[in-house]
């Protein structure tokens, strides 16, 4: 079977990584936490569980942490996992079916599951929600500050969506807002860096499209209140990122 390097970003995660690293270790052949200098116990936690430790300053740049990690990992396959996920069972068993075939010509795609205060997230474009998470070390970077994009050269293939990783990605509503108010700064800035503006329409007017479809078009409503929290979350989202690159004149 050939062997894979689990990597972990994590910064101030010590409610997160116990159950981050011990629903991976049954197919891990090495875990990998890079850790932003938290000041909670995230690092102590890790090492004791047996992962190893570098610890970077992430500077809001994803993609060159996830680089970083890519280049500590000893195994010829990688599998990136953040402290808010866990690998179910399921999904354990087919990573290891996968590795013990050992293509190094494709990419796999996993499917996340969000939960938010207890509930998953089926409908209004949550769920199946692939990411490429498993794939070969050699010929892989990542590029993009924010919502990173994984390079490479292989045929990308889908995990059947049963076998899932679980997203945890808000503790509670604070912790939603704090993460809005970071991306949207990190997306306002992508977008004038390419030249980009933003009018009063794109104000009023996207936040209201970027709502009705997830909680119309993508079905939504269908997951009750927090289906319309969470589309509410959205609209708003939208509209702070375009506030933002509108006073970048």
């Amino acid at each position: 079977m050939a062997k894979v390097s689990v990597l972990i970003l994590a910064k101030n995660e010590e409610k997160n990584i116990a159950d981050c690293i011990e629903s991976v270790k049954s197919f891990a052949d090495e875990i990998i936490v890079i850790d932003d200098f938290s000041t909670d116990k995230t690092a102590e936690i890790s090492k004791n569980l047996g992962a190893k430790i570098f610890q970077r300053a992430l500077n809001g740049d994803w993609s060159s942490q996830r680089n970083f990690a890519i280049q500590q990992a000893a195994c010829d396959w990688i599998f990136m996992i953040d402290a808010d996920e866990r690998a179910t069972l399921e999904l354990c068993a087919e990573i290891k079916k996968i590795l013990a075939v050992d293509d190094r010509k494709i990419a796999w795609r996993t499917a996340r599951l969000s939960y938010f205060y207890g509930q998953p997230l089926k409908h209004g474009g949550w769920f199946p929600d692939y990411v490429t998470r498993l794939l070969p070390r050699k010929g892989t970077t990542v590029t993009g500050v924010v919502h990173e994009k994984i390079v490479h050269q292989f045929t990308e293939k889908n995990i059947d969506n049963a076998k899932y990783l679980i997203h945890y990605p808000y503790r509670d509503w604070a912790h939603q807002l704090n993460k809005l108010n970071t991306y949207t700064d990190l997306m306002a800035e992508k977008l004038h860096e390419e030249g980009k503006t933003a009018s009063v329409f794109d104000i009023i007017f996207r936040p209201f499209w970027a709502g009705f479809r997830m909680y119309i078009l993508r079905g939504g409503f269908l997951d009750g209140v927090i289906g319309l929290c969470q589309a509410g979350f959205h609209a708003f989202y939208t509209m702070v990122k375009y506030i933002k690159l509108y006073y970048h004149k």
